[in-house]
């Protein structure tokens, strides 16, 4: 620890006081009346004859919009850009939000009803003005407005950047059930950070990742709303006392070292066909003084600002790299700043309707998107103790009751720790509590199982390991009233696997399941137009992006032949768009009226990119050894599409990179293959590039190895846009061939249930590798597609390292698969027959099912009528 560098003694001296004071929001309906009847009459007046109005025709967007321009932006019609004009669409629109977010504030306020909160380190938004547009339902409106003063609308759509606010399916679950909670008029926030900078832009130099910064607020954030009056203070480091009052009951008194402020941006979130808009509160971190003035003078000019940088280091970047010390206690920093700053806001709300303790579950329900926000119940706890007094017990019950907890992971080295010094570090009284927690825990289920020693030290919150860890899945376990899985093959592995003791403790009845969904305002209507206004040709409307499940009526138009043109029509459309994307993007042409086989997700060996880019190799290996005059009969021409980041420490899943774009240089560049095959990797993948993506794929691959993957929301994606899939039998795979049927889904692969035999065989010596795939690797070490070196320990890991995600058991049954798609796309009627039928019965995937089922099961929280 002595190598650790502590904040300097002039932080921990004397900590600014704290002196933040919400001003007067969130009346109650007596204090509207008692506020009201105290403002003269002819100030009510005014209030009412100039309140802002709400545009609802062109003219009306138009004269706000140059508004905007004009003042605002302080621009001109002479000087007006596209970048100007997007920036002041968003601003008009965002104030029509505004407008229906305070009647919704107001609402839930006069409503008095529980709230759910949930807490998510990421929220993937992507762009929000286009979905802004969708779900106001005035998407016309403001293509009129905009080509009417000389714009575009979709030139101003793409200039938006993508919020850096997430990385992976965690973050866009988060942005997805955000929308449902609104669309669905249930009273929700969520909770998250405002990093500076996204987790990194993606450049492929060399075929090799090069991680840039996303700087994605370069020109603001048009949709946010700065609440710079909201200013909370977040203690970190100090020391931790203990007081007496004069009844001899004890006190601690936890004094922080270090002070950082928490200050609000809100992001309003419309829901579709309703009024109903939900907030987003977003942290940002801040000094509590800009600089060090004495040092600043005395030209010591590098040390005045170092308290400044510290603090907004903490919202810098999304993930900073956590591979050293000062890496873990940053992400911790992180966790906790976030959630402090959430429940001083939370707790203040409750506060203010002047309910008892014991009311605050029945008001509040706070949701753990994953263990990112388990520190939360520690905090929770610490208020309720040392801040407000209850009595251990009562808070503790208070605690349990308020929290959910969804676990997104059945693999037990992707659950997250941090080690105990570190803790004592940082946060001294919570791991205080933490041990107190675990100790009543412990002693608990010793008294339940007196002659299970071994029990205890498997469930304990603090892992007896050297060094020391504090497991933050038990944590939020033991904090919790619900723990769910995502998918239902998930659901049942952490209760046999991972969580099988805290089973036996609790009981079956505290897990649960809440399959993943998506929301198809943004995955249907956003990303694929041509397609949902053919849908909604067929229904009668667009209520179907409601209520998902109305996708049935969409089976009884199977055999109408000019139905199915004009569907094949669409996925070609969506099919030649990203075609010119991947011209844009890499400078590779690739014919759209090849199969289009596409895996875009995050790069990780348990997701199995290396199967596919292996699978690649061997198609490319038998077309050259298919004589010249017989290729283009016997392999169907195949346009084979990859992207993803690997994390920036994650040397494996960057090699896999690697290997990707080398032979997308060999392939696409041999004369002798032509069209037959081409190899592409999307560079910086991110949600407005899935929008492309999703609706033009007419295979993609979701290929995990069976029991790593929670449930994957990707698989949906691509299905609701009219794709196919090839799958192991994993995550939502399984729900999703229930749902569209065994016929539309190309499954491959050993089962969950053989995973862990098969692992032991290969740490015994016992791996098989298949003459298939050993013609890859004879391949690569004959240098094909460059140096050996590059990828050996990829084969290293396949052949002499235990092959830990099967790729030697999985290969022979993925080319099949893959040979059973090549037979079944040459009939394209029965083709476009599946795709048909797998969009028809996507209903249950929607995001919104899922919010129901949360509300009902987990939060019991009702939904409001969106009228004031």
């Amino acid at each position: 620890m002595s190598s650790i560098p502590s904040p300097s003694p002039s932080m921990n001296s004397t900590l600014p006081r704290r002196s933040h004071k919400r001003t007067l929001t969130g009346f109650t309906p007596t204090e509207i009346k008692a506020i009201d009847s105290s403002v003269p009459l002819i100030t009510r007046e005014k209030w009412s004859k100039f309140a802002v109005k709400e545009f609802s025709n062109v003219e009306e967007l138009q004269k706000v919009l140059i508004n905007h321009v004009e003042t605002t932006l302080a621009r001109s019609m002479y000087n007006c850009d596209d970048l100007a004009a997007y920036q002041s669409l968003s601003v008009s629109i965002k104030d029509k939000l505004i407008l229906h977010w305070n009647k919704t504030q107001q609402l839930h306020t006069l409503k008095d009803v529980k709230r759910i909160y949930y807490l998510s380190l990421e929220f993937l938004m992507g762009r929000a003005l286009d979905n802004a547009m969708i779900n106001l339902e005035i998407k016309d409106l403001a293509k009129k407005s905009v080509d009417e003063l000389g714009f575009n609308l979709e030139d101003l759509i793409v200039l938006e950047p993508d919020a850096g606010l997430g990385n992976g399916g965690l973050g866009r679950l988060a942005a997805c059930f955000v929308d449902s909670l609104s669309t669905r008029n249930y009273p929700g926030w969520g909770y998250g950070l405002r990093y500076n900078y996204g987790i990194f832009a993606q450049k492929i130099i060399d075929g090799y990742q090069v991680e840039t910064p996303d700087y994605w607020l370069r020109y603001g954030n048009p949709w946010e709303i700065p609440r710079k009056e909201i200013r909370i203070p977040v203690d970190f480091y100090g020391s931790v006392t203990t007081e007496t009052d004069a009844s001899g009951k004890t006190k601690k008194i936890w004094s922080g070292g270090e002070r950082v402020l928490a200050v609000a941006y809100d992001f309003p979130i419309p829901g579709y066909d309703t009024t109903n808009v939900n907030n987003l509160r977003l942290w940002s971190s801040e000094p509590t003084t800009e600089f060090d003035f004495q040092k600043f003078n005395e030209g010591d000019y590098s040390n005045s600002v170092i308290q400044q940088q510290r603090a907004e280091s903490i919202t810098a970047v999304l993930y900073p790299n956590d591979n050293f010390y000062q890496g873990k206690e940053l992400r911790l920093k992180q966790q906790y700043f976030w959630v402090a700053a959430s429940l001083h806001d939370i707790v203040r709300r409750f506060i203010k309707s002047k309910k008892p303790w014991s009311a605050f579950p029945d008001m509040v329900a706070i949701q753990l998107n994953d263990t990112h926000p388990t520190m939360a119940i520690v905090e929770l706890q610490r208020i309720l103790v040392d801040v407000e007094g209850l009595e251990w017990d009562v808070a503790w019950d208070i605690v349990t009751k308020t929290f959910g907890y969804t676990n997104h992971t059945v693999m037990q080295e992707a659950l997250e720790k941090w080690p105990l010094d570190l803790f004592a570090n940082l946060l001294p009284r919570h791991l205080e509590i933490i041990y107190d927690i675990n100790l009543f825990f412990l002693q608990s289920v010793a008294k339940k199982f007196p002659e299970e020693r071994d029990l205890l030290t498997r469930v304990s919150i603090v892992e007896e390991s050297s060094p020391k860890n504090i497991r933050m899945a038990h944590l939020a376990i033991v904090g919790s009233h619900k723990v769910n899985g995502v998918a239902e093959l998930h659901s049942e592995l952490i209760k046999t696997t991972i969580f099988k003791d805290f089973v036996k403790i609790y009981g079956a009845e505290k897990f649960t399941n809440v399959t993943n969904g998506i929301t198809p305002r943004r995955w249907l209507k956003q990303a694929n137009p041509e397609l949902s206004e053919l849908i909604a040709s067929k229904l009668g409307g667009y209520d179907y992006l409601k209520h998902l499940n109305k996708l049935k009526g969409l089976e009884k138009f199977i055999d109408d032949a000019k139905f199915r043109d004009q569907w094949a029509k669409v996925k070609q459309d969506n099919k030649a768009r990203l075609a010119k994307l991947i011209k844009t993007l890499t400078n590779i042409d690739v014919n759209p009226h090849n199969l289009f086989d596409v895996q875009v997700k995050r790069i990780h060996e348990y997701k199995r990119q290396q199967l596919n880019i292996f699978g690649v190799i061997w198609r490319y290996l038998q077309i050259k050894a298919t004589p010249a005059a017989e290729r283009s009969k016997k392999w169907l021409p195949k346009v084979c599409i990859i992207g993803g980041k690997a994390a920036p420490g994650y040397y494996a899943a960057k090699k896999i990179i690697k290997l990707v774009n080398a032979v997308s240089d060999v392939v696409n560049n041999d004369p002798e293959i032509g069209d037959l095959l081409k190899v592409v990797f999307i560079p910086d993948y991110n949600v407005s590039k899935a929008e492309i993506i999703c609706p033009a794929s007419d295979i993609s691959e979701h290929i995990s190895t069976a029991g790593t993957e929670a449930s994957g929301t990707s698989n949906m994606k691509f299905v609701l846009n009219g794709g196919l899939i090839i799958g192991t039998v994993d995550g939502a795979n399984v729900e999703i061939t229930r749902e569209i049927g065994e016929d539309q889904i190309f499954l491959f692969g050993n089962l969950a249930e053989d995973v862990d035999e098969l692992r032991h065989e290969h740490s015994v010596g016992k791996i098989d590798i298949p003459d298939s795939l050993n013609q890859v690797f004879e391949s690569l070490a004959a240098g094909t597609f460059g140096p050996f070196d590059e990828y050996r320990s990829l084969v290293d890991g396949i052949k002499w390292h235990g092959d830990y995600y099967l790729v030697s058991d999985d290969f022979e049954s993925y080319l099949e698969a893959q040979k059973t798609i090549d037979e079944t796309y040459i009939d394209r009627e029965n083709w476009i027959k599946k795709s048909i039928i797998s969009v028809a019965n996507m209903g249950f995937f929607s995001s919104d099912r899922c919010i129901d089922e949360y509300a009902d099961n987990i939060w019991n929280v009702e939904p409001l009528d969106d009228r004031v």
